[in-house]
């Protein structure tokens, strides 16, 4: 950027020329990195005014332009994502050009947002917000982002996996619930023996099983991967007499797919029979990961049968291994001489040695 910035005491000013024109002015900030936005907001103004370009977009308007950009390269969950934040929830600043938007106007639209909403989605608006905004730059509408607002730190909630040994219980409780409706209960053992994301279950095809190899290859991913992943046996058997050759695998008895979230009040169902709470169609994406890491399956093999870009991703999906904790627990505290193993009625238990020595 071609803006010299110059401290005049505590206070930062910048300098350019254009069209053969200087313009000096103080930006009014004492912190060096806030005025270079300053300057840098200013000097494109400038450019844009001598050139005669079109005027900058309000946040609506450029939400607009960033959905009709990426309609055809962005997953739908994504797009759906992005016209809500747009329809929705842009309060104030949704009329604001997006040169203006500032740290003050943004903090007191994601008040306003958190009046109305649990604390966990204020970050999730702040994302959509920002991915709109960086892209604004990728386009040279703006030189920067002209607002700075932190993820606040939010308490999370205890996450859930299947247990594996509620697992048969569970699965019948979801045919129970679906009865007839056969591709409720095929959409779940997809979610689970495959750890297919929903919007992946619900384009599934036939014809992307490979029957000799016992594999399945999403067809439409979110990362428009096309990696196999082996299919269990006992999905194998189960899918085997529904073999077709093309065509949805999971549809309603027009042969049309489903909408998102339909498997959602079958997996309440067998949620409440089972006494699991907060069991989601993701969680159990959640599960398949955890299952396999708990059998030793190295995490890059789960990444890439998850088709995760990054290995970080994949191991914010492994819950913690609490069976093999309580394990090295015992051993720690047999090591110490806080617990000894017996015998008693023929069978081995754990004692307590200080308790022991108190009696």
């Amino acid at each position: 950027m071609a803006v010299h910035l110059f401290r005049i005491g505590k206070i930062w000013h910048y300098r350019f020329q254009i069209n053969g024109v200087r313009i000096q002015r103080s930006t009014r900030e004492t912190v060096k990195h806030k005025a270079e936005a300053v300057a840098a907001k200013v000097f494109h103004r400038a450019k844009l005014w001598t050139r005669g370009d079109e005027p900058v977009p309000t946040l609506r308007e450029l939400a607009d332009q960033w959905l009709a950009a990426h309609e055809s390269i962005v997953s739908a969950h994504y797009i759906r994502l992005i016209s809500t934040f747009a329809r929705l929830h842009l309060y104030e600043i949704g009329d604001v050009p997006i040169d203006e938007l500032t740290t003050p106007l943004v903090e007191a639209a994601l008040l306003e947002h958190r009046r109305a909403h649990a604390p966990a989605t204020c970050n999730h608006w702040l994302t959509m917000l920002k991915a709109v905004c960086r892209w604004a730059v990728r386009r040279g509408v703006i030189p920067v982002v002209p607002w700075q607002v932190k993820l606040l730190k939010v308490q999370r909630s205890p996450r859930v996996t299947l247990p594996i040994s509620t697992a048969m219980d569970w699965l019948a409780a979801v045919d129970e619930y679906a009865g007839d409706r056969e591709a409720l209960s095929l959409a779940v053992r997809l979610l689970f023996g495959l750890g297919l994301r929903e919007c992946e279950v619900l384009s599934a095809r036939w014809n992307w099983v490979d029957w000799a190899r016992r594999t399945y290859t999403p067809g439409i991913t979110k990362g428009r991967e096309a990696d196999p992943v082996p299919i269990p046996a006992w999905l194998f058997d189960y899918l085997s007499p529904s073999r077709q050759a093309t065509g949805l695998m999971v549809c309603n008895s027009n042969g049309n797919a489903f909408a998102p979230g339909f498997v959602r009040r079958a997996m309440q169902a067998a949620n409440a029979a089972c006494q699991i709470e907060g069991l989601t169609p993701h969680r159990l994406r959640s599960t398949f990961a955890t299952l396999l890491s708990e059998q030793g399956l190295p995490v890059q093999t789960v990444q890439r049968l998850l088709r995760h870009k990054s290995p970080l991703t994949t191991m914010r999906y492994l819950e913690a291994n609490l069976s093999a904790a309580v394990d090295a627990q015992a051993s720690i505290a047999q090591q110490a001489g806080l617990q000894t193993q017996q015998k008693h009625g023929g069978e081995e238990v754990a004692s307590n040695t200080e308790q022991s020595h108190a009696e």
